[in-house]
């Protein structure tokens, strides 16, 4: 979408963050002001573009509130897993606590349950199961933490409730809110579902490929903290005992990398991204009714620029 519409998401962030309590107003816009793509904001727009809804003002609300309850879970995110940066800055956490951190990442989510309001109830009870499918996602991960047997399916499960229900979520009300037809609402939420999942399968693949300078984060952080994502799972199932017997318990140093190197060379990471590949397939399918609306045909080019991050990444054996 045009600089315009992400200079309206981003106004309108710094607005709903704003408090009387000047101190509260600095915590809640310290990730907001460290920068961000905006992607789910966009993701508003774009649908309510996609049959050439008009871009008004309750659309860029709608993108907000999505915007809101990502940034408050990035809050808590931070704090469970004691994060000492976020966004190239210092964490939350990091700076006040975990207390402030916990209390500003509420904040945040009654701000964004308040815009919801304002928009409907049907928007503000979406966003509402929304933010129990994010805490049911989060748990279920928490559940399987160094579980070598963590199946397939629990990790689909996880990874649509932390994942890929916020992008359904911003899909459909930007839909609501746009005044699509019922059958556009639902196929643009179908986009935004299969979108988000294979916006995490890359994102985990990319966690055991990628450098750190190509991250922004150390490199298998995710198999130290003992969640197994799709090419770990996989690559468990083709190699037998000798990465199970590395894995379990948390790792660092030479067992890392000697882990690291069995997932890239067994063919499950090539596993993994074929089955983002077909999450991506439905994603555009999806988008069929809308022909080459403008936002359509935004919405396409972010799963192209999606799996563009994959090939910036030298491939694994």
């Amino acid at each position: 979408m045009d600089e315009k519409a992400l200079s309206r998401v981003q106004d309108a962030l710094r607005e709903a963050v704003r408090s009387d309590d000047a101190y509260l107003t600095e915590v809640a816009s310290h990730l907001l002001l460290a920068g961000g793509k905006r992607v789910r904001p966009l993701f508003a727009i774009a649908a309510a573009a996609s049959a050439g809804g008009e871009i008004t003002d309750d659309v860029i609300q709608g993108g907000v509130a999505v915007e809101l309850v990502h940034l408050g879970s990035l809050y808590h995110d931070d704090v469970i897993d004691e994060a000492p940066t976020r966004r190239t800055v210092e964490s939350v956490n990091a700076r006040w606590g975990n207390l402030t951190a916990i209390l500003a990442g509420d904040f945040l989510l009654a701000k964004a349950s308040e815009i919801a309001a304002s928009l409907g109830t049907e928007v503000a009870g979406l966003l509402a199961a929304t933010i129990g499918r994010l805490c049911e996602g989060e748990v279920g991960e928490l559940r399987t933490a160094y579980d070598v047997d963590r199946t397939e399916d629990a990790y689909f499960l996880a990874i649509e409730g932390k994942t890929a229900s916020l992008f359904a979520t911003a899909c459909r009300i930007g839909a609501i809110v746009g005044g699509l037809p019922r059958d556009q609402i639902d196929a643009l939420t179908q986009f935004g579902l299969a979108y988000g999942m294979a916006f995490q399968i890359v994102d985990d693949v990319l966690d055991v490929t990628a450098t750190e300078a190509e991250l922004g984060k150390p490199t298998g952080h995710d198999l130290v903290e003992g969640v197994y994502t799709l090419p770990v799972l996989r690559a468990l199932a083709a190699t037998g005992d000798g990465l199970r017997d590395r894995l379990g318990r948390p790792i660092e140093g030479a067992e890392l990398e000697a882990a690291l190197s069995a997932v890239r060379g067994n063919g499950a990471v090539a596993g993994a991204l074929d089955t983002a590949r077909q999450y991506a397939t439905r994603a555009i399918s999806a988008l069929d009714p809308f022909g080459d609306s403008e936002g359509a045909q935004w919405l396409r080019g972010a799963v192209d620029e999606l799996f563009a991050r994959v090939e910036t990444v030298a491939s694994p054996s």
